[in-house]
């Protein structure tokens, strides 16, 4: 499609853990392609999901929730979601809908000087009870901030998820698409799956165990009878370790299960997953450890 008639540009989605930023992306490309849970700091890396339509490509820009970084895996992650912005063409400021906390006041404050059109993003609506309370809640964000388009959402509903592309598209700059259309991210399906396992840890072990883990794909072999995957699951401790294998295997049998599974239906192919678990103290703290997990 000829320049001027074709918008295309990036949208970073931004704000603190747990708002609903990668199940947001999951819901416009209508694929999955950041893993959800209800754990904080899910999302460690930022991931392009690239999507389509007549006129347009949006490619969005999925990042960490920006927190208090504790360790080096966590300046990581909060570095990764600011060098977003600077990539940007337009920032997405995203929270829930019926909660404003000094987080989100933080992020917003250091939004506003990146000098680009900023939305905002009201997650969760289907939680505001009742409904009317939303033109409130709108009112007072507004004064808080010289948005450029504010749209209510639910991405676990699909509320409004029309309105918010048109929002984009209109503050996107005219230009050819930078993505073949068949394209759906930018990250490999060895990633993918890597972030599919770590979805199930954060899923299947305790609170405070996921933290200290990372997830690494040692073998990836398509053959005529599927996906043959090997992978390492690297904890801070021995202790750790014992937790995620459990009594006679048990739990690492139901992690691998559930993570079989689940790739199996993502790639709709049989899976045949083999996971080992081995201790590496402190990795999260030790540069030439991140740089091997792919945190850099």
């Amino acid at each position: 499609m000829a320049e001027g008639v074709h918008r295309c540009g990036r949208v970073a989605l931004v704000g603190r853990p747990n708002v609903g930023k990668s199940s947001l992306l999951n819901r416009l490309l209508g694929q999955k392609i950041s893993i959800v849970t209800h754990k904080a700091q899910t999302t460690r890396h930022r991931i392009l999901g690239i999507h389509n339509l007549p006129d347009a490509q949006i490619v969005f820009i999925d990042t960490p929730g920006i927190h208090r970084a504790g360790n080096a895996l966590g300046r990581y992650m909060v570095q990764a979601a600011r060098s977003a912005v600077d990539d940007a063409d337009v920032v997405v400021l995203v929270t829930e809908a019926a909660r404003w906390t000094d987080q989100d006041q933080r992020v917003l404050d250091a939004l506003q000087g990146a000098g680009l059109p900023l939305g905002w993003v009201l997650n969760k609506i289907d939680r505001v009870q009742p409904r009317s309370r939303l033109l409130s809640l709108i009112a007072s964000g507004r004064q808080r901030a010289d948005f450029a388009f504010v749209v209510p959402m639910s991405a676990s509903q699909g509320d409004n998820v029309a309105a918010f592309e048109q929002e984009l598209v209109r503050h996107l700059p005219f230009s050819p698409p930078a993505f073949e259309e068949d394209i759906p991210t930018d990250r490999s399906e060895r990633f993918l799956i890597g972030e599919l396992l770590r979805e199930q840890l954060l899923l299947q072990l305790h609170e405070e165990l996921p933290y200290g883990m990372t997830v690494e794909v040692e073998r990836f072999v398509r053959t005529g009878n599927g996906l043959e995957l090997g992978a390492v699951i690297w904890v801070m401790k021995d202790t750790h370790k014992g937790m995620v294998i459990g009594k006679q295997g048990e739990q690492l049998k139901r992690i691998g299960r559930a993570a079989r599974l689940e790739i199996g239906r993502q790639w709709q192919e049989p899976v045949f997953l083999s996971l080992w678990v081995k201790v590496r103290e402190n990795w999260a703290d030790e540069p030439a450890a991140l740089t091997r997990f792919g945190y850099d």
